[in-house]
């Protein structure tokens, strides 16, 4: 069994508590978090907030701001025990030499009363040593079917094509939504749409699945459109996106 504690409480842990309850090969032995947590999502498991009460662990998790675990890791006792963190964008190297060091960045996008499929979830390692990226993989493997080794360069990297389809795409739905509220129209309309678009690219690449009037080049469809368009800042993200289509397929506008 391996032992865990968690260090923050935000998405990514709390959910990483549930799927650590639901394993038979890891276990979460306390949480720490700076404010109190609602125990009753902590199903029994110590609570501190007090980093001199952190009891012996296998792995220590932290999971905070991104700008806030160089100076976290500082405080953390020099007990050469390995502490990793779920950035995807931080490098190995911002947590404190003064333990070891290690990265288990989970690549999903986390809400807290959304439930996630653990099972489905790529899990991304790294290590200092050798033992310590076994010791990850085995801790990995016991919530998740995928886990792969990934570099700080590489996961950074990841981590902004991450942005683009996660982030943004999203964004996107929120403009979608936005145009069809002005005419009172559901969103509920455009879920089987999205839903098709997201299956498409198990079997297609995104240059195959392409479709759309900026790809056909299909100008009368286009200028209606922009001028369908109430707010300036909609018609700058509509005639980027066209521009950049309509130049990826070798057309102009």
């Amino acid at each position: 069994m391996i032992n865990v504690i968690l260090l923050g409480f935000g998405n990514v842990n709390s959910h990483l508590l549930r799927a650590f309850s639901e394993s038979e090969e890891a276990a979460v032995i306390q949480v720490f978090n700076r404010s109190k947590i609602d125990l009753n999502t902590l199903n029994d498991i110590p609570f501190t907030s007090q980093l001199s009460e952190l009891k012996d662990a296998d792995v220590y998790i932290i999971g905070i701001a991104d700008d806030a675990i160089a100076s976290f890791s500082e405080k953390l006792a020099n007990q050469n025990k390995l502490v990793v963190h779920t950035s995807g964008s931080a490098a190995i190297d911002v947590l404190s030499a003064n333990n070891r060091r290690g990265v288990f960045y989970l690549l999903q996008t986390f809400s807290k009363q959304q439930k996630v499929n653990f099972q489905k979830i790529p899990i991304c390692i790294e290590a200092e040593n050798k033992t310590d990226l076994k010791l990850l993989q085995k801790l990995g493997k016991a919530i998740s079917n995928n886990v792969v080794e990934v570099s700080s360069i590489k996961r950074a990297r990841l981590h902004l094509a991450a942005v683009f389809v996660n982030n943004f795409v999203n964004y996107m739905y929120q403009i979608g939504s936005e145009i069809l509220k002005e005419d009172e129209l559901s969103f509920n309309l455009l879920q089987p749409l999205i839903a098709e678009t997201a299956s498409k690219i198990k079997t297609l690449s995104p240059s195959e699945a392409q479709t759309g009037p900026a790809k056909r080049n299909d100008k009368k469809t286009i200028e209606k459109h922009l001028h369908l368009l109430e707010s300036e800042a909609h018609k700058k993200i509509y005639k980027l996106i066209t521009a950049q289509l309509t130049q990826k397929y070798g057309k102009e506008l």
